[in-house]
């Protein structure tokens, strides 16, 4: 994509949508940082359902670790992964309190550190909570920036220091919410609805679907 291709781009998705948000709900950026540990390998909404009851018994690490991680897992053992989920987050929520005095760092190399937390999680939270231009690149914006041909790459990580050097201004601050939106309900994986996409002549992927495939009614059953 050329410079005024990507800006073109970021534009039409400001227009549409012009102060994008996570759809994870939380009350403080501790519960942010959970309610992202918490969703890898797992949808927004399903992380909702189970934390709403959490995050209204617990809004601190210390309040997380008097639950306890049995308690936890009570509240979230319909999110995938959830034994593994439930031990990080009481370990995380042990080094909050024991190292940086029950608050959520500010910096990337201090969010890194807490158990379950990588550097897409440690991105949502310094964009989302602290303001700051980051991208967190997660299955959807993969998917995006490669099909496009915003930010091809490999890895998150590639893709990553790609954006870092072709979002322009005013967009790079809310450029992951935009991306990721784009990826979860119009740029689908098994079909991306290029139909009713408001970039689809920018795009440079190849495999675009320009009509909305038809559903065929189910046969009647014999004797019907």
């Amino acid at each position: 994509m050329t410079r005024d291709q990507i800006f073109e781009l970021f534009r039409r998705l400001a227009e549409d949508n012009p102060a994008p948000q996570t759809e994870l709900e939380y009350g403080n950026a501790y519960q942010l940082v959970v309610a992202v540990a918490l969703s890898a390998q797992a949808t927004d909404a399903g992380v909702n359902k189970a934390t709403r009851a959490l995050f209204a018994e617990v809004q601190t690490p210390q309040q997380m670790i008097e639950l306890g991680e049995e308690g936890l897992i009570g509240h979230i053992r319909t999110i995938g992964l959830f034994n593994t989920k439930a031990k990080n987050v009481i370990a995380l929520s042990r080094l909050l309190v024991d190292e940086f005095g029950g608050e959520v760092p500010g910096r990337r190399e201090d969010l890194v550190r807490l158990p379950g937390v990588g550097r897409k999680t440690a991105n949502v939270v310094l964009n989302t909570w602290f303001g700051l231009e980051a991208f967190a690149v997660d299955t959807h914006i993969l998917r995006v920036c490669n099909r496009t041909g915003l930010a091809p790459g490999k890895t998150p990580e590639q893709v990553e220091a790609r954006l870092e050097k072709r979002v322009p201004q005013p967009f790079r601050l809310n450029a992951h919410h935009w991306l990721i939106l784009h990826g979860r309900y119009t740029c689908k994986a098994r079909l991306p609805e290029c139909w009713r996409c408001p970039l689809v002549d920018l795009c440079a992927y190849k495999g675009k679907v320009l009509v909305k495939p038809v559903r065929r009614a189910a046969p009647p059953a014999p004797g019907a």
